[in-house]
């Protein structure tokens, strides 16, 4: 059987990406936040019968695009984002010569669980085991 990623990482490549992914997933928090409140301006102009586009869309359009952004840095060293939230995310890697996703969530402060690809985090065990 292959491979299912093409980027597999340690547990201290993993580790040594965490201040990035706790600054992505700040600036989520706070991209969130302003898509919110850019939903909510857009759909009150859209109660009262006017004009969506211009600034109010504008801003909008930013602030996705901005989202999407920081989204994609993620994927592009396919670490996948389980819940946005919690600040979720699985890196996939080897742990005993099985390929598995090695599990974080932004409060935790380290690395240190492991699942099967076809679990998730209610089937968590730990590095040290």
């Amino acid at each position: 059987m292959s491979d299912r990623f093409r980027i597999h990482y340690t547990v201290a490549d993993a580790r040594d990406l965490l201040p990035h992914l706790r600054g992505w997933f700040d600036q989520l928090d706070h991209l969130r936040q302003r898509v919110e409140q850019n939903d909510a301006a857009l759909a009150k102009l859209l109660e009262g019968g006017r004009d969506v586009g211009g600034e109010a869309a504008n801003r909008q359009v930013i602030a996705l695009a901005e989202f999407k952004r920081v989204l994609n840095e993620f994927d592009r060293r396919e670490i996948q984002v389980k819940d946005l939230e919690r600040g979720l995310v699985d890196f996939p890697a080897f742990v005993g010569g099985r390929e598995v996703f090695l599990c974080w969530e932004r409060d935790e402060e380290d690395i240190t669980h492991w699942h099967d690809l076809d679990t998730g985090y209610s089937r968590r065990e730990s590095l040290d085991e």
